[in-house]
């Protein structure tokens, strides 16, 4: 049996997760309540003070990416 989760993420919160890749110095912008989301959901984390993307959060990252590229087209 498979641990994986699939994620009906909104588009607010891929972009967050995907921005979470990115050195601190880019992550002012990031919307706190779409933070919280992705807290909540274990995606995401906050050290000291800092969001940092979890490894499930990579995974769902990973495995939603070919959802995106609908978005993306």
């Amino acid at each position: 049996m498979s641990d994986e989760i699939d994620y009906d993420l909104s588009p607010d919160q891929w972009e967050t997760l995907k921005a979470l890749r990115a050195p601190v110095s880019r992550l002012s912008a990031l919307s706190r309540f779409v933070l919280e989301d992705l807290v909540a959901l274990g995606l995401a984390t906050m050290s000291d003070d800092v969001p940092v993307i979890t490894p499930m959060g990579r995974r769902a990252l990973i495995r939603g990416s070919s959802r995106l590229w609908d978005v993306a087209a």
